[in-house]
């Protein structure tokens, strides 16, 4: 059977925990080596992964070409403008082509039914680089940074703020799969999907949700925010007025555990989600966590290839 990647409940909590085993060994193996050198046991030569991209990237594309490489295999970079994609021809039928010229398929898209429907005619994983709906391999990423830091996952608090996003989303359902609580505030009118909370909570999850900023931060272990105007959204007048009470500042911040950890997934608006001082500060691990998102992809590349 196929492994796709498509959202983190169907990797199930052992399959992350396998995962994120993996990607620190595979970190720690790499200290001192060159980024362009392969992994002593390449354990994906002579494999091959496509990257669609509909929409624009950095972290995506430069650490899955990366991952990729230190695990020995290659990359073919699609842009949306260059290929037929659901336009001149049907995701079904890009889908079975491209199973017959690589190995996996990442994408990264704005509509979640896209890759669902990619995943329903490959005969190879396909894998959520982001879309509308989630964003699984950038909570990989926190989920690694926090194991380095904290030491654990399980049972820390998570404090969100501002917008109920993709990125949210994937929180809560990693929340409940690995049995932390996160505690979510959102202006009126920005609640994250209330299907993804429902489902989570079935699952066992702990998920609380909130208005009051400092209400949901107090305490709190971990911090996490995401920008609030996304690529091709509208009316941001409106949405940046309802979402500058749940700035992330320093008095916020405050309000954490003396040892609370920042994340954020970036590419950040300083000055609107959060301050210079927070995303430049010494409770920030952004930067980890930027690079978490190589390390992170290789254990879900080797995953999703049968090779943990």
């Amino acid at each position: 059977m196929t492994r796709h990647f498509i959202d983190l409940a169907g990797a199930g909590s052992d399959g992350l925990r396998a995962m994120l085993d993996a990607a620190r060994t595979r970190k720690q193996a790499r200290k001192g080596l060159p980024k362009g050198r392969a992994d002593s046991d390449a354990p994906l030569a002579g494999y091959t992964l496509a990257m669609i991209f509909e929409k624009n990237s950095t972290r995506t594309r430069v650490s899955f070409d990366m991952a990729m490489r230190q695990l020995g295999g290659t990359t073919i970079v699609m842009e949306a403008g260059s290929m037929q994609l659901g336009r001149g021809e049907t995701i079904a039928d890009t889908a079975r082509v491209l199973s017959r010229y690589v190995d996996a398929i990442v994408i990264r898209t704005d509509d979640h039914q896209k890759i669902i429907d990619l995943a329903e005619h490959a005969d190879v994983p396909v894998i959520n680089g982001l879309t509308d709906q989630s964003h699984p391999c950038q909570i990989m990423a926190d989920l690694l940074t926090v194991l380095e830091h904290k030491g654990r996952v399980e049972g820390l608090e998570w404090a969100w703020l501002g917008d109920g996003n993709n990125v949210l989303h994937s929180i809560v359902e990693a929340a409940s799969l690995l049995e932390f609580p996160v505690r979510i505030a959102c202006p009126e009118g920005y609640d994250p999907d209330p299907r993804v909370i429902a489902a989570a909570r079935e699952r066992g999850g702990a998920i609380s949700t909130s208005r009051d900023p400092a209400e949901v931060v107090r305490g709190a272990d971990i911090v996490v925010t995401d920008t609030w105007i996304s690529m091709g959204q509208e009316h941001a007048e409106a949405k940046l007025a309802a979402m500058m009470p749940y700035q992330v500042s320093e008095a916020l911040m405050a309000q954490a555990a003396p040892d609370a950890a920042f994340l954020h997934c970036l590419p950040a608006h300083r000055g609107e989600e959060v301050v210079d001082a927070v995303m430049d500060g010494p409770q920030s691990l952004i930067w980890d966590e930027a690079e978490n998102r190589l390390h992170a992809q290789k254990a879900v590349l080797l995953w999703c290839l049968g090779k943990l």
